[in-house]
Formats: C-alpha cells, structure tokens, sequence
C-alpha cells in the first residue's frame, strides 16, 4: 500500500498529538512507561500477556552496555509496530462475546460488576495513542544508545506497508529526530514495501503457499489448542459460575483474557483494565504460555517452514553487515535490493531502521537461529522463559519489540565483532562461537546463517 504526503503528514499529526499527551500522564503513569525500560505496570502479569505485552526490558544475563574498549561502527534494529487495536477479526469476536454475555447473564456482582455496563468501544489494526507513545519512546532510546553515530549520520528508515506499520516508523522517526533536536525533520520512511498477494517483502510473510495454507499452517492453532484444553476449563467453570447464564466456551474464555490488555493499551496512559483483575497471576501465566505456543510452533522453530519465512532478511542484514551485494533468497524483493537508492550496502550508511510485525521477527529469529538452544516446547506442561533459554512471546516479539543488530570495533579485537540485543536482552550467539559478553566475529556470525544463505526451505513453500 502506498502512502500520499497528506496520509504521512497525518500520521505524523497523530505522533505529536500522542508527545502532548504525555505531557499530561500522570507521574504515577510516566512510572508505569519509560523510554528506557518499556511498561513496568504490573509486571507479574502484563509481561506474560505474549505478543500482547507492551515492549519491556528483559532481563539480561550479560550486560548489554557496550564493552569497554569498544565502539559501535553499525547498528540495524528490527522493530514490530506499537500497540494497537485488535484484528478485525478479533475485535468482531470480542464484541459477540461481550453481547452475549450482556444478553444471557443474569446476575454481575463483585469483581465482575463492571461487566454489567460495559461498552466495547476497541476498533480494528489501528495503533493506540498508547502505541504510538512507545514507538516514539523506542526511537528516542535508539538516538539516545547510538548518539555517536546519530549525531553524524540518519538513519536510513524501511517498512512493511501495513497502515499500522508505517506509522510505528513515522512515530519512531519523530522520536528520534525529536532526541536529535531536529524537529521538523521530514519523516517519511526511505522505502515502503507493500502488503500484498504476489509482492516479494522480507518484512511480511505472504508468498510461501505451504506455510501459509498448508498443513504447516495449523501447527501453531493445535499446540495451542491441547494447552487451552488443560489450563482454560477450571477458569471457564469460574467465570460460569460468577456469572450465571454465561455459558462461556474455552475460546469465549480467552476472549475474556484478550481484553485485559487490548483494553490496557487502549487506554493513553496504559492503565490496567479491569479485566485484569479476573484472572490470578498464575493464571496469566498459563495465558502468557499459550501465546507462546502460538508463535514457537506458528512461525518459529516449531514449525517446518517458520525459519524460512526470515531467510530473506536474513539475506539482507548480511549485505548491510558486509556492505556485499545481496544473496536472492526466499522473499527478498529484488527490484528494491538490487538497487543503491532502495537497499544501499555502502559503507557511509552505518544505522537502519526495518519495521515488521510479530510473526515475522519470530521467523526471522529463528533463520538466525537465536533461540537454538531452546528444546521443542511442550504443549502440556509451562515452560518458562528462562527454562526455555530465553524463549516466550513476550519476551521476544511484544506489542513495541525490537532488535538491535550491532557491529563493533573493539580494541583487544583484530576483527569486527557483532552482538544481537532483543528487547534488552543481550544474545549469547553461542550458535556463532559467542564470547561472555554475547560477541561473535563478523565472519563467524555470517558463516554461522548458512540456513538463511542457502535460502532455507524455500523449494518446499510450492510442492
């Protein structure tokens, strides 16, 4: 989809409109959202909502400031678009639950009162003022991390054409221009690549035909599913019973938990929703798996044809780290690619900005094969994050999730080095020969995505 000059300035509008609303949070508010550790509201529950957890900073066993005696030469973060609205789809669910439940249930009293006069007022795919405020705050941590390279050059700003998409790196942008004190700057991204039927993009995953209607693409719904039917029915029997008439399904059920955060990020200052407080902690831990099992057996290494969807950026960030000519592999789109005005590889291009959607960063985590370690994920028993080498939904791709993909010169090194940051967390490249501080030598690393190189599964995509 392309943009006009009106629809970017006033995506640009809404950006600063979010700037003046948090010049009114409250203090309590600005606590809870910070530029640099993300949503801290809550946190035993919130940062187990999965891909529904607005960005936070994970905990790090390694130290993701930058090693003394070293300087960064280049930087490429990967970044999913802010909070946002649920899907049409979704938010057409949503709404039927919640007329039902309005329709049958005869009695709301204690924590459930609420529900009485609820309204569902979430829209469809848009970004909230909330989502746009933490993308603005992802860009001027970005600025603030790379000031000595910021300061001297731009970055040069790619992203996948979904509306919601375009405007996580407009707000991104402001951020950063804004921290760099140029306000006023032009924020119109260096390239948008389409979201449609037939279009090679590395940032969308559309074209592989066996991962997206195969028998691979159910995967992800039946992990889920065997999980549901374990964790969901003792919180379905309590919700039956506060609320008589209810006669809520296991899918009913979710839809119920879904609405503690679609309604948390809908509200400007990220204020918890009441719906929040129907579940325990441990029950939004069970939540929070469920998400997970989505995503590892969705499109990551859970399923066949899941790395193979991120083999194209793979192939990009290769190019950009090596400043080579692109390997044609997978998605890649090679009219743009191929081109210095659209995919520049030079070396006086030092910072990139690539902006995408969960599914596909869980792709292409597992094309670089970050999260090798972590056994194939049971589908009946929690796994944490911790216990799962730093693998959940919510510590990987939450609503705001980026990755920094850094290049370092570094004193006692002879070789470039490169260090991968996840929302905070420092990789420890282990597939690559990681030192303990998470660093692989450039030819190391490259040598270590022969999956990506050799264009992964992607023969399989139409057999």
């Amino acid at each position: 989809m392309a943009y006009s000059s009106l629809t970017l300035l006033l995506l640009v509008f809404a950006g600063l409109l979010v700037v003046n609303a948090q010049a009114y949070a409250s203090p309590k508010s600005k606590k809870c959202d910070s530029v640099n550790r993300g949503y801290q509201c809550d946190p035993s529950i919130s940062h187990f909502w999965g891909q529904y957890s607005p960005y936070f900073s994970v905990p790090s066993e390694i130290s993701a400031d930058v090693p003394h005696g070293c300087s960064i030469s280049f930087v490429q973060i990967l970044s999913r678009h802010g909070a946002r609205d649920p899907t049409a789809s979704k938010t057409a669910q949503y709404n039927e639950t919640v007329n039902e439940i309005h329709a049958n249930v005869t009695s709301f009293k204690g924590a459930y009162a609420f529900l009485k006069t609820f309204e569902y007022t979430l829209g469809a795919d848009q970004l909230s003022v909330f989502g746009q405020q933490a993308m603005i705050n992802s860009g001027i941590k970005f600025y603030d991390r790379y000031k000595h390279l910021a300061e001297h050059v731009d970055p040069f700003v790619r992203t996948s054409g979904q509306e919601r998409v375009v405007e996580s790196a407009v707000n991104w942008t402001q951020g950063f221009y804004d921290a760099k004190g140029e306000k006023g700057h032009d924020l119109t991204p260096s390239v948008i690549i389409p979201e449609a039927d037939g279009v090679n993009n590395t940032l969308n995953h559309v074209l592989c035909t066996a991962f997206e209607d195969g028998a691979d693409s159910n995967i992800g719904d039946n992990a889920q599913g065997i999980w549901a039917d374990i964790f969901v029915p003792p919180i379905q029997e309590r919700l039956n019973k506060a609320l008589p008439g209810a006669n809520l399904t296991i899918d009913q059920t979710i839809d119920i938990m879904d609405l503690c955060p679609f309604e948390t990020v809908a509200n400007t200052q990220g204020k918890i929703s009441e719906f929040c407080g129907l579940f325990s902690e441990d029950e939004w831990h069970q939540y929070g798996y469920y998400q997970t099992l989505g995503k590892y057996y969705g499109y990551g290494p859970g399923n066949p044809l899941g790395p193979t969807q991120g083999v194209g950026f793979v192939n990009e960030l290769i190019a950009r780290l090596t400043n080579s000519p692109i390997n044609i592999q997978g998605s890649i789109n090679a009219t743009l690619d191929t081109n210095p005005a659209t995919f520049p590889v030079d070396k006086k291009h030092k910072l990139f900005a690539d902006f995408s959607h969960d599914n596909d960063m869980t792709g292409i985590f597992s094309a670089l094969g970050l999260y090798n370690a972590t056994r194939p994920l049971s589908n009946t028993t929690i796994e944490t994050a911790q216990q799962a080498y730093g693998y959940s939904a919510s510590w990987t791709v939450p609503f705001g999730a980026r990755a920094y993909f850094e290049k370092l010169q570094c004193h006692a090194e002879k070789e470039e080095l490169v260090r991968v940051i996840v929302n905070d967390r420092v990789q420890p490249l282990k597939q690559c020969g990681g030192d303990k501080l998470g660093r692989c030598t450039l030819d190391a690393f490259v040598k270590s995505l022969s999956f990506a190189k050799e264009g992964g599964h992607w023969a399989s995509c139409f057999s």
